[in-house]
């Protein structure tokens, strides 16, 4: 059975944001490799709108950015959206009732499966399946965004904390 695992970028004060902070190379390389070792992922639509960005080739990439998109899509996509008619290579649109699909997914894989957007996240801790909680921690306040929890969840312990280069800390957490 696959364990599901949410886990995003976050500042000190709770919020994610892309454009307003990203990795910088100790990390990039962190996610290279954790992309080369997931299952899959499980995006909401509009996380996976964002990820897309990796299915296109751009000219200006680095080798890292090569590596993170051939890692992105050798690994297998499952997205949950009501709005999606289709979705593109390597990715299975979820249909039906969401707790079903992914009841089914965690039971028909292996491994790790990360669970990438809030709101995907919202929907799916009240039922019961994100498994691990992983808050990659920046040193940068926003004051304001899209929190990483938005909404309130059961109580969650401490699993693990690991540095990652000299300003980002790793926080894992499981539901208590």
């Amino acid at each position: 059975m696959a364990k599901l695992i949410y886990g995003l970028n976050q500042s000190l004060d709770g919020y994610v944001d892309h454009d307003r902070f990203g990795p910088d190379a100790v990390l990039f390389r962190h996610f290279i490799d954790h992309m080369g070792r997931v299952t899959g992922s499980l995006y909401g639509g509009r996380m996976y709108e964002i990820m897309r960005y990796w299915d296109e080739d751009r000219p200006e990439w680095d080798e890292a950015l090569w590596e993170y998109a051939h890692a992105w899509r050798a690994a297998p996509k499952w997205v949950a959206s009501r709005s999606h008619a289709s979705v593109g290579p390597n990715a299975t649109l979820l249909t039906g009732d969401l707790e079903t699909a992914v009841r089914t997914l965690k039971a028909e894989q292996e491994g790790e499966i990360e669970v990438a957007g809030p709101a995907l996240a919202a929907l799916l801790t009240p039922m019961g399946l994100i498994d691990e909680y992983q808050i990659y921690l920046h040193p940068v306040v926003l004051g304001r965004g899209t929190p990483f929890f938005k909404a309130a969840r059961p109580p969650l312990r401490l699993a693990g904390n690991e540095p990652i280069g000299d300003s980002v800390v790793r926080l894992t957490y499981i539901p208590a």
